[in-house]
């Protein structure tokens, strides 16, 4: 029989237990009948401020990323969806597939990452070549982010890294500093905008400029939970949080 309230999908979904964003981020993209159900990479909030305590909390990461896979599919979720991006963009496109193959085999389920949604959602929007990228992380993130991007055939034309201080300290970004990286970051020779890095609440503002702008705006949260409901054949057109689902 169905799970009484996730009778259409159940969600298990992996992310840091730094992370503040993304559990009601994707909580406000949820249709009627699909459930989420969270199960924490458990790391301290170390502090961030170059890249070899960038890596040192990527390890934190890494060590204990299998055993929260093994966590949630005790409740026997349908999929799960990675919550976190840092690592999956990590050694470009190869990574991120030796990633998601990894985890698939251990969890036995199918599994969302941050970067192929990402991927995807640029797909669906169509004619995009040259993007902007907005992230958390110190340079040696951001290189690997320009990898994957590379690797997949897109141009970047500017990337701003906001350096975050400590894992908890990226959900403390605000919408006015968001705002004003967004209009850096823009230009006429950019066809579409993609913040990535999870903990940056960036959902609704995304909308908003992608409105103003008039230009795709990708928040990875957004994608990544789209892409997880299409994966998962839900076509469900969730309104207020830009055309990625409302139109795609």
């Amino acid at each position: 029989m169905p799970d009484s309230l996730g009778f259409r999908k159940l969600f298990g979904v992996v992310a840091p237990s730094t992370n503040t964003s993304v559990q009601p981020e994707y909580e406000a993209m949820t249709p009627h009948g699909v459930t989420n159900h969270f199960s924490r990479v458990v790391i301290p909030n170390t502090t961030v401020t170059d890249d070899a305590s960038f890596m040192a909390m990527l390890n934190n990461i890494r060590s204990t990323t299998q055993d929260a896979v093994d966590a949630v599919m005790t409740c026997n979720p349908d999929h799960i969806v990675l919550g976190m991006s840092a690592e999956t963009f990590w050694d470009g496109k190869d990574g991120s597939d030796k990633l998601k193959q990894r985890l698939e085999q251990r969890a036995g389920v199918g599994i969302t990452m941050g970067s192929e949604a990402c991927l995807a959602a640029l797909k669906a929007y169509g004619n995009i070549k040259r993007i902007a990228v907005v992230t958390p992380y110190m340079p040696v993130g951001d290189n690997n982010v320009r990898q994957f991007f590379g690797d997949c055939g897109f141009e970047i034309t500017d990337l701003i890294g906001l350096k975050c201080s400590s894992p908890v300290s990226i959900a403390h970004v605000s919408k006015q500093e968001l705002r004003d990286t967004i209009i850096e970051l823009d230009g006429p020779n950019v066809d579409a905008i993609v913040q990535v890095g999870t903990n940056l609440a960036m959902a609704a503002l995304a909308a908003v400029a992608e409105f103003w702008l008039d230009k795709p705006v990708i928040a990875i949260n957004t994608a990544t939970y789209w892409y997880a409901l299409r994966q998962n054949g839900i076509e469900d057109k969730v309104h207020g949080l830009g055309k990625l689902l409302e139109e795609y």
